[in-house]
């Protein structure tokens, strides 16, 4: 048996949009810096970055309703959708830097431009996205957005929904044509390409079985080979957990302190997918309904356009299912394993105040195919059961963890970075919107991790993303020009986008 040990500045765990994404800024910032990256499947972007496991991806905070809550005094809260928007704004920057720069090519491969929509009926609902539309549209970031409450023009800007549609109650929706759909499983491969290009070391078919401090102050990784079935120990200054659901019980591993009374509960979806091209070819557009009362964020119902392979692809969800592994590649005892002395408490305060998620999750499992054609038919009237297929995506690893606000055992739905004190390691946990924030991410990782490089980064940081240190959402003209700038280097404008289908 080997016992190969080497030494790297950084080790990246998981090859995903989150790894990916680091290591391309750290290769821009430090060239010489020596990376290695290990990743137990064979191919990168496999897991949570894969386009049929993260269905649904362009989070921009365009149309999403679950982003803009409306306060008890009826006026709308829409600072995470400005926070959310300005994040995505940064990943084109970065996106656009690397196009630019030849270090990734093609960019239609991996994003297309698509109108954003937010659909909801009666009368209720209907005020609250007047409402939102207006708080929203004069804000730079959502220029450009429309309101309609006319059963005409909703005809023309979602031809599908609308067809045989019996208008019985008031219905409105709001359109923004600057929204994209993004490939993230495709961009994380380029992504890695790209390091491969640069000399980082991916490992595939490696997965990290333990982590242990160094007596100075390093980490010593304990790698398994899956081709020979041997050990190997590596050991950086800084290592990196960006492995989707997988990142929990590493971090539990490390003995950090900033790992205790911190918990996960997987979450699985499934989508429906339209087998039939023709009816795919009547709608071009991401359309987000509202959650049921009482549905968890994560089940706003969407209808959305994909580019898959080159492919324009309909899908529809999500719907929610429950499997106690932390990975979809993962293990039924990943929930249980998960469960230490140091959270336990943690993890049965959020059982018991979750009860009704449960019980959601439950009645999800429990649907027939017919019963998810008829959630479908809500947004597709006339929709056939023969035309859809019932796909399962990804899982979700939701963070459980003590809070000043919510208490004892509070479900987070969102991301979280956790990192030692001293810097040396930080892992992401959590979901949704993480690939299409990921820069902004892994600013927070170097800011967390590598503040005396910063100063001397900074130009070069401000080069890949102009707007960097700076607020979008009160800045009109760095706004135009990003759109502007990113919309022609990614090939977003009509000008400069080809034909994909």
């Amino acid at each position: 048996m080997s016992n190969k040990h080497t030494t790297s500045d950084v080790i990246l765990i998981g090859a995903g949009i989150m790894s990916a994404t680091l290591g391309s800024l750290l290769k821009e910032l430090a060239p010489d810096w020596n990376i290695t990256l290990f990743e137990k499947l064979e191919n990168a972007g496999e897991e949570s970055s894969n386009v049929w496991n993260n269905a649904g991806t362009g989070h921009s905070a365009l149309c999403e309703l679950n982003y803009t809550p409306e306060k008890p005094d009826g006026s709308i809260d829409i600072t995470k959708a400005l926070n959310i928007n300005e994040k995505f704004q940064v990943s084109k920057q970065f996106w656009s830097y690397l196009v630019t720069n030849n270090l990734i090519e093609n960019p239609q491969d991996f994003i297309m431009p698509l109108p954003h929509m937010s659909l909801v009926h009666g009368e209720n609902n209907v005020r609250f996205l007047k409402k939102r539309f207006n708080a929203l549209s004069e804000n730079p970031l959502f220029e450009g957005m429309e309101f309609s409450d006319d059963p005409e023009k909703l005809k023309e800007w979602m031809p599908l929904i609308m067809k045989d549609r019996t208008v019985d109650q008031p219905i409105a929706a709001t359109k923004i044509d600057s929204g994209t759909d993004v490939n993230f499983g495709v961009l994380t491969r380029k992504l890695l390409n790209h390091l491969e290009n640069q000399n980082v070391n991916i490992r595939y078919n490696h997965t990290v079985e333990d982590l242990q401090r160094t007596d100075d102050g390093a980490w010593e990784v304990k790698v398994r080979n899956f081709e020979d079935n041997t050990l190997e120990y590596h050991t950086a200054k800084f290592v990196f957990i960006g492995a989707g659901g997988g990142a929990l019980p590493l971090l539990q591993k490390t003995g950090i302190p900033e790992s205790e009374h911190v918990g996960g509960f997987p979450v699985s979806g499934q989508f429906l997918v339209c087998k039939n091209p023709e009816v795919a070819e009547q709608h071009t557009a991401k359309v987000y309904g509202k959650a049921a009362v009482g549905a968890p964020p994560m089940s706003v119902p969407h209808l959305d356009t994909r580019y898959i392979d080159g492919k324009k692809t309909l899908l529809f969800g999500p719907f929610a299912g429950f499997s106690p592994k932390f990975l979809k590649t993962g293990s039924n005892m990943d929930l249980l394993g998960s469960v230490k002395p140091n959270n336990v408490f943690t993890m049965l305060a959020a059982g018991a105040k979750n009860v009704p998620l449960t019980k959601y999750l439950i009645q999800q499992v429990m649907l027939s195919k017919e019963e998810h054609i008829q959630a479908l038919r809500e947004f597709v009237p006339d929709a056939q059961s023969q035309d859809w297929d019932l796909v399962t995506a990804g899982q979700r690893v939701q963070v459980i963890k003590d809070t000043e606000d919510g208490g004892k055992g509070t479900l987070q739905f969102g991301t979280e970075l956790v990192s030692a004190e001293d810097g040396s390691i930080a892992a992401l946990l959590g979901a949704s919107p993480g690939a299409s924030t990921a820069v902004s991410i892994m600013f927070e990782v170097m800011e967390k991790c590598f503040p005396e490089q910063l100063d001397e980064w900074e130009p070069k940081i401000k080069e890949m993303v102009p707007s960097y240190g700076k607020s979008l959402r009160d800045n009109p003209e760095l706004v135009h020009d990003i759109h502007e700038t990113t919309a022609k280097k990614l090939g977003l404008t009509d000008e400069s986008q080809a034909n994909p289908v």
